[in-house]
């Protein structure tokens, strides 16, 4: 489990192609505190540490990952999103996130509003997914609250220190982003879904 708040950005010395397999090796200030099979969340998807080395550590994705997640157009020296699993007792700072993207979606439009930027996303409705207006969205493994829900694309607000902490500064229209829609949420949907 993960909270949505990031703690580093993590660069991307290299990617490597293993079969169906992309080995992802990147370097961050937190490395040091990792171990090996540990769960990290990387632009919200969860991936396990498979090697350190010195200040850069690797983790695979397969290619069921790569198909439903942004993790397949990673570039080298690119800045991807990172946080470590919770640990119980904890506070809880964002909201409960799994790291299991549930798909992508296109930013449509940035705009700045005195001092924040408001983002906006598209993304398929035919996956069944929903947002609800205050309701929690995770972007690219970053906890955020949704504004102007509609059927098939949200908006998100963005303080400062989020848009300087992540990687949404890097952010431009176009660019694909991972979602994990609000656990709760799709819960209560799923049950709904039952009923009818």
């Amino acid at each position: 489990m993960f909270t949505g708040i990031i703690e580093d950005l993590g660069t991307i010395n290299k990617l490597v192609k293993d079969g169906g397999n992309l080995q992802i090796t990147m370097q961050t200030h937190i490395t040091s505190e990792l171990k090996i099979d540990q769960s990290v969340a990387h632009n919200g998807v969860c991936l396990t540490v498979v090697n350190i080395e010195g200040d850069t550590y690797t983790v695979t994705a397969i290619q069921e990952t790569l198909d439903k997640t942004n993790l397949g157009s990673l570039k080298e020296h690119q800045l991807i999103n990172i946080e470590r699993a919770m640990k119980l007792g904890d506070r809880l700072d964002g909201h409960i996130v799994q790291g299991h993207v549930d798909q992508t979606a296109k930013c449509i439009a940035i705009t700045e509003e005195d001092g924040s930027w408001v983002f906006t996303f598209e993304y398929d409705k035919n996956l069944n997914n929903i947002t609800i207006e205050k309701g929690s969205i995770t972007v690219n493994g970053v906890s955020l609250t949704v504004v102007n829900s509609q059927l098939n694309q949200f908006s998100v607000a963005i303080i400062p220190y989020t848009y300087n902490h992540t990687t949404f500064k890097n952010l431009k229209t176009g660019d694909m982003v991972n979602l994990e829609f609000d656990v709760i949420g799709k819960y209560v949907k799923r049950l709904n879904d039952l009923r009818n």
